[in-house]
């Protein structure tokens, strides 16, 4: 091993120097536990002057940050640079190596520019311009009456920006102020000492030592040099003890150590005399020292997230400190008494601990605490009565069944997330302005809020109120009413005068809304009544003029109809009206045209068949939503001005009318799921210049590969602010059509995260697919390799994730598939079995027990909104690197067996179920047939029940049916060998379905997919829309002399025991598409195919559904063998019976094989058996002039073909082929047939046609 220095020179090690040892050294006294840091560094190194011996080890982790280093290299360069003022004629233009390294920048020689010559340039207080006769150039000055000047001109615009930018921020702070955090650093700068006035350091998210092993190197203890030093931020050091030095520094009135790991403070802070905030949160701490009592200035001290079980006595003492913050320590019982000898105490955390019960000591009032803090902890009661005089009080999240509040002085009350039946206020709280008692259990509004003449916010939602009196409205300061999610059946019928201006009463069960509602309501601005059972609405005004000031309203998912539209124009000033899912027809134009303020529509899921061309008068109009309605004619909305977003998928459109220019502010336009929808050349051209537009892909025989068993539809919309945070991922075809991969990315606030995972972790999970046939283990896996992906963008940018990846299962030879959920933050999965709702998912945020206990022991500080340093709820999530190992990518994974009885799965990001619980969101989309009409409802729903952020859906319908999870048992005897891991286990299948107006795909069946199938059917008792395949086979190992007999063999219900002597057939019925006609006969045929039964449009096949495990002696002369070294593959048949005029589309997959391919293409299943319907590998296309067109295949020659109206000539001679030695005679439209070799012939043949 060797050591390498910054020229490259190499130098051995001695002997007394072991690598390895080293090396291991370095790694834990540097790099172990501090990944974010390790990034950093990885674009953060520097240089120093002369510098001769700085060692680096490159390993496994990554590159280590510079362990020399000084100063910090942000920008640099090989630039043509010009000093001086550019009049003069002497000074010109030299090529040199720029640096901006910290606040300097540095200009050296080329060849130098390590050991020569350096000039340096404080930019601190300085100034940078732009130079308009020199292209790309700027002038960098520095300040005081010697300043000097550089010219320099970059080669390109970028780095001119990107100088400008940084130069910038550098040149705009003061001389006193240095900000050192997140640089890596081991000691202090040398430079940092060159101005002995510094007032404010900054040195957080560092390595800092106290004593540096460098006999050159300044630590913690240099720090008394500065002498007007006033505020000193250490936080996030690891310090391990505290810093003595900086009790010297007497001018100190700001010091921060949190985070550092600290389990004792030194009794000499007491001569901090000037110290007025003192932050000790995040540490190890169990007690203080008696002299902090000297401290007579400090008015604030952070305890919060340490180890104290009980308040410090020395508190008080410090009179100066009105606020006690102890959040997130272990106190389980809260003394009052400790309280009361601390009357300078006026507001109190003590969230985020254990306490259980309060006691109160003989304390009769503790009347200087005004606002009190109790948020997720454990009280189940709480009587704050002896809390006279408290104003303000917070209690969300435990576990009260009843609360007492003394209302004398009381303001705001935060009381949600328990399971309150009981609220006691006492006296009438005058005073009282904002309460939230949302998410409990209260039956009726608590008599004394009709008393409270200032309350102006009251939200009730959530609970099982049943009735709202009358006179609650009448409270002249009630501006915002939110009622949802209750059982409200009625409104107060008779409403007087009312000042409420927002009124939310979504999700109850009312029928009606009271008639003079919008009469008396004249200050109305939003009404939201989702999710009711409205017919009707209550007019606006009697007559023709109207004061209604309605700007909002949100109408989605009740029952109204046309009636109700004419009311509408009532409300001239509305802005946004979201009436999606009712039973409207029709929209009258002349309607409309009165709605002229209106910016955003939302009319989905109804059965409208146009959109008025009045719309045009709503200048303003920017979102227009009509999905899943039955437009025909494209609206006249190209021609609004101020346009974004145009919806129209999931209609009847069969062109498109567009403008000669695009509106200039279209963002998006989506046209997916009109299958009448044909393009030209030169619309196509147009609309693609849009930044979003989607529209469906053209079918091309089986290009799709969806398989059956799958079929999905998604969609993304963004949020209030018109930015797209979110991302889908869908792949029908995963890893050679044998699996899927689906998924949703949420980036909150950011697009650059669930891009990155958008593009990348398909790929990831695929390389993990190869190394490990585990689902745990790939699944974290991948999270963690992905993690480590995002590189710079994930430092401090972070999001949530849910992968699903279907797989079939290589061992079982049911052919059961496996469902595989793993996600991070708040995307999260819900699977629909039998109509119920079943979570795949874990959300992990600090409501979780295991979660909240492991960010306590990494001491990170959770805000007051609940937030890791107050960047993310979630605890485990991808990103956000800087916030380890408080935040961590590890995802929770859980896999599941698909059965028939699993219908569907849906994916969502946050704001999907934060809007929609998952029971409501199965309810929602399980009679929706179409996948993507189906998650374009869920993001709708969500974004009419109050969805600000953007929000996206992905619905996957399941068809399992029996044949994919056979339940027979295997032979014992006899040896099996396993399949190949990742190929299926033999099948045959024939699948002969009937594709609803969703569009499912249709798979072979060789892959262990099956048609679709509802779980309320039997086998014996499937529709027309339900396919039929043939079962499973055993492997041929199974099926030897010493096996048993048929009776004593245990069957499911869909593999019956099958006698030596029956053929087992079951009909089943499907409807057939493009490729057959409907009677069942082919165009050019004069006699129908034997095995199918015609009965009108429907289609009769007969089908084996049964397992075969007899010996080979009991098979009787029908049955041919087949040999043991191949593998077969199913033909899929997809039928619809389509509209007369409507194109035709048919999905077909391909699969892989087991065992050995004949070389005429054809394939052989690896097992023997009997009943079984030998089929080609894809079902084939039929050709406007003859019978069949195979799919496009890697190999054409690989491919054997039989059509059916050849199958029993086909039959026949595969049948006598041992003895005849002869190929088949040649199909239509394939004149060049392949030669049999003889070689490779089997033995015999079995097929039951």
């Amino acid at each position: 091993m060797e050591k390498q220095d910054v020229s490259k020179t190499k130098k051995n090690l001695g002997n007394s120097q072991p690598p390895i040892q080293l090396y291991k050294e370095y790694c834990r006294s540097k790099v172990l536990g501090f990944q974010e840091q390790w990034q950093r560094g990885l674009n953060e190194w520097s240089r120093k002057q002369n510098e001769k011996d700085k060692i680096t080890f490159a390993c496994v982790l990554g590159k280590p940050h510079s362990s020399g280093s000084s100063e910090r290299i942000q920008l640099s360069g090989m630039y043509n640079v010009r000093k001086g003022k550019m009049q003069l004629p002497v000074n010109r233009w030299t090529r040199r190596h720029v640096i901006l390294c910290g606040t300097c920048l540095i200009v050296s020689s080329v060849k130098d520019s390590l050991t020569g010559k350096m000039h340096v340039l404080p930019l601190i207080g300085g100034k940078v311009e732009e130079v308009k006769k020199h292209q790309h150039c700027l002038a960098f000055s520095s300040s005081g009456p010697q300043s000097q000047t550089y010219y320099i001109c970059f080669d390109t615009f970028t780095e001119y920006l990107r100088w400008l930018r940084q130069v910038s921020k550098v040149a705009s702070q003061r001389i006193s102020s240095v900000d050192l955090s997140c640089c890596s650093l081991e000691h202090l700068p040398a430079n940092l000492f060159y101005s002995q006035d510094l007032t404010h350091l900054n040195l957080k998210q560092n390595f800092i030592r106290q004593n540096p092993s460098l006999p050159a190197a300044r630590g913690l203890n240099e720090l008394q040099r500065f002498t007007k030093l006033k505020s000193l931020n250490l936080s996030n050091n690891h310090l391990g003890d505290f810093p003595l030095a900086v009790c010297s520094i007497p001018t100190l009135t700001e010091l921060n150590v949190s985070c550092n790991a600290l389990r004792a403070v030194p009794a000499s802070v007491g001569a901090m005399h000037n110290l007025h905030t003192f932050l000790l949160d995040g540490n190890f701490l169990q007690s203080l020292p008696a002299e902090l009592e000297n401290m007579h200035q400090l008015s604030y001290l952070g305890l919060s997230f340490n180890e104290f079980t009980d308040i410090p006595e020395v508190l008080e003492k410090l009179t100066a400190m009105d606020k006690l913050c102890m959040s997130g320590n272990c106190m389980e019982t809260l003394r009052l008494q400790a309280l009361r000898r601390m009357p300078h105490i006026k507001h109190v955390d003590l969230r985020l601990n254990i306490i259980r019960k309060l006691v109160a000591d003989e304390v009769e009032f503790l009347q200087h605490v005004t606002q009190l803090d109790l948020r997720d902890n454990k009280l189940g009661d709480l009587d704050a009565m002896i809390f006279n005089n408290l104003e303000v009080l917070h209690c969300e999240r435990n576990q009260l069944v009843t609360l007492s509040i003394c209302g004398y002085f009381l303001k705001a009350l935060y009381a949600s997330s328990n399971e309150l039946v009981q609220l006691d206020v006492y006296p009438v709280p005058n005073y009282l302005s904002y309460m939230d008692v949302s998410r409990n259990r209260l039956e009726n509004v608590p008599e004394w809020v009709f008393e409270s003449r200032k309350l102006e916010v009251l939200d009730i939602g959530h609970n099982q109120i049943c009735d709202l009196p009358a006179r609650l409205f009448c409270n002249s300061s009630l501006r915002k009413l939110l009622a949802g999610h209750n059982q409200l059946a009625r409104l107060p019928e008779r409403l007087e005068r009312t000042s409420v201006e927002v009124l939310d009463v979504q999700h109850n069960q009312l029928v009606e809304l009271p008639p003079n509602l919008l009469l008396k309501a004249d200050s109305l601005r939003f009404l939201n009544a989702s999710a009711n059972k409205l017919e009707n609405l209550p007019p606006a005004t009697l007559s023709e003029e109207t004061n209604s000031i309605l700007q909002e309203l949100y109408l989605t998912n009740n029952n109204l109809t046309d009636k109700c539209v004419p009311l509408l124009t009532g409300h001239p000033h509305l802005k946004i009206l979201h009436m999606a899912y009712n039973r409207l027809q029709s929209f009258p134009a002349s309607k409309m045209a009165k709605l002229e303020e209106l910016e955003e529509i939302d009319i989905s899921g109804n059965k409208l068949k146009a959109i008025p061309t009045t719309i045009l008068n709503c200048r303003r109009m920017h979102t227009v939503i009509a999905h899943s309605n039955c437009i025909e004619v494209f609206p006249e909305v190209m021609q609004l001005p101020e346009i974004k977003c145009v919806d129209l998928s999931c209609n009847e459109l069969s062109e498109v009318t567009l403008p000669e220019n695009l509106p200039p502010k279209l963002q998006e336009l989506d046209l997916t799921g009109n299958p009448r929808l044909a393009l030209d050349h030169k619309t196509l051209e147009l609309l693609n210049n849009i930044r979003c537009f989607k529209i469906d892909q053209p079918s091309a025989g089986d290009a799709s590969g969806a398989p059956a068993v799958w079929s999905h539809g998604y969609t993304e919309a963004s949020g209030v602010k018109n930015k797209l945070c979110v991302a889908a991922l869908s792949v029908n075809n995963f890893c050679d059509n044998r699996e899927a991969l689906y998924g949703v990315f949420d980036g909150d606030r950011n697009v650059e995260v669930p891009y990155l995972l958008q593009c990348t972790m398909s790929d990831i999970l695929a390389e993990e697919l190869q190394k490990t046939k585990n689902e745990e283990e790939y699944m974290v896996n991948t999270f963690i390799v992905m993690q480590r992906k995002l590189g710079t963008a994930g430092q401090k940018l972070g999001g949530a994730a849910v992968l699903c990846h279907i797989k079939h299962d290589p061992v079982d030879p049911g052919g059961s598939f496996t469902l595989t959920s793993a996600n991070v933050g708040k995307c999260q999965t819900v699977l629909c079995r039998n109509g119920k709702p079943l979570p795949l998912s874990r959300s992990y945020v600090m409501s979780c027990e295991e979660e909240l206990k492991r960010i306590k022991q990494h001491k990170a500080i959770i805000t007051e909104d609940g937030k890791v340093n107050g960047v993310t709820e979630s605890t485990r999530i991808l990103g956000y690197t800087f916030l380890h190992p408080s935040v961590v990518p590890r995802p929770h994974v859980q896999s599941v067996l698909l059965t028939p009885q699993d219908e569907f799965f849906i994916l969502g990001s946050k704001g999907l179920w934060d809007s929609l619980s998952i029971e409501e969101a199965v309810e929602a989309v399980r009679n929706v047939p179409d996948a993507l009409a189906a998650a374009k409802k869920l993001c709708t729903l969500a974004q009419s029940y109050g969805c600000h952020d953007s929000v996206s859906a992905v619905v996957v319908q399941l068809s399992v049916t029996e044949d994919s999870f056979c339940c027979c048992e295997l032979a014992t005897t006899g040896s099996v060998p396993p399949p190949s891991p990742g190929i299926f286990p033999p099948s045959v299948n024939m699948v002969i379905k009937d594709r609803p107006s969703d569009g499912l795909g249709v798979p072979s069946s060789s892959s262990g997919m099956a048609s679709e199938i509802s779980s309320e059917l039997s086998t014996s008792e499937m529709s027309s829309e339900v396919g039929s395949t043939a079962s499973d086979e055993p492997p041929s190992g199974a099926l030897n002399d010493s096996s048993s007999a048929y009776p004593s063999e245990q069957r499911c219900m869909l593999h019956p025991v099958c006698l030596s002597n029956s053929f087992q057939r079951q009909l089943s019925s499907a409807t057939f598409s493009s490729a057959f006609s409907d009677n069942g006969l082919d165009s050019d045929d004069e006699e129908p195919i034997e095995g199918v039964f015609t009965n009108g449009s429907r289609v009769e096949v007969e089908v084996d559904i049964h397992c075969s495990r007899a010996k080979e002696k009991e098979k009787q002369q029908h049955q041919l063998q087949m040999p043991a070294e191949a593998s077969d593959e199913g033909i899929v048949i997809s039928a619809n019976e389509d509209e007369p005029g409507l194109p035709r589309k048919a999905d077909f997959s391909s699969v892989g094989t087991i065992g050995r391919r004949r070389a005429n293409g054809s394939v052989a299943p690896q097992e023997r058996s009997h009943n079984v319907i030998e089929v080609a590998t894809d079902a084939p296309l039929r050709k406007p002039g003859g019978y069949f067109a195979a799919p496009a295949q890697p190999d054409p020659d690989d491919q054997f073909i039989i059509p059916p109206e050849l199958e029993e000539e086909v039959k026949e001679i595969m049948k006598h082929h041992q003895e005849q030695q002869q190929q088949p005679p040649p199909l239509p439209q394939q004149p060049l047939q392949r030669q049999f070799p003889t070689d490779q012939l089997p033995d015999c043949y079995d097929t039951p046609l």
